[in-house]
């Protein structure tokens, strides 16, 4: 199922509010209602971990088939000193991103990603690395024809039931949102 997230002004009066962020301060959780909070309607998706969904971009030429390979819950932390807070732990997703479109893609896939639990609340991507594999670094350029494998790494309270992946281009503001069950 396609959604779309904002629109965008919305996107343009977010945007400056999310770098008044302190440094080293992320949003890990986004609240209902919010510029980037889209619903889930009737647990419905546009697949399950292993397909491969096609998304667009703002830009003339922008695509994508973005595969999530495999979801890690819970993910171990790779540095003893970089873990979550207390009463929290890592989850990891492996993304296969494929241009298929015209345009170079240049961007930060961890932006547009996002984990959602089993009463509908969102997670942002977290700074902290895990043990699940080779996590995409900040920015990921692939020119058309071109792949690029990755783990984005997400922290969620303990207890929490992943159960859809989602991600939009173009940082988490294009309109075309993927959507992936997660069993």
């Amino acid at each position: 199922m396609r959604r779309s997230t904002v629109s965008w002004a919305a996107a343009l009066l977010t945007a400056p509010v999310l770098a008044l962020l302190p440094a080293g301060v992320t949003a890990s959780a986004v609240p209902a209602g919010s510029a980037h909070a889209v619903a889930v309607r009737g647990g419905a998706s546009d697949g399950k971990v292993g397909d491969t969904v096609r998304l667009t971009g703002f830009k003339k030429g922008e695509a994508l088939d973005v595969t999530v390979i495999k979801v890690v819950d819970p993910a171990r932390a790779e540095d003893a000193y970089l873990v979550p807070s207390a009463g929290k732990h890592l989850a990891a997703v492996q993304f296969r991103l494929k241009n298929t479109g015209t345009a170079l893609y240049k961007d930060s896939p961890s932006n547009g990603a996002t984990v959602v639990d089993k009463q509908g609340q969102r997670f942002n991507s977290s700074l902290f690395p895990t043990r699940a594999g080779a996590e995409f670094p900040a920015t990921v350029t692939v020119r058309p024809g071109g792949t690029a494998l990755g783990f984005i790494s997400f922290e969620v309270p303990n207890g929490t039931k992943i159960v859809a992946v989602q991600f939009a281009m173009d940082s988490g503001f294009a309109d075309d949102v993927g959507e992936w069950s997660v069993p």
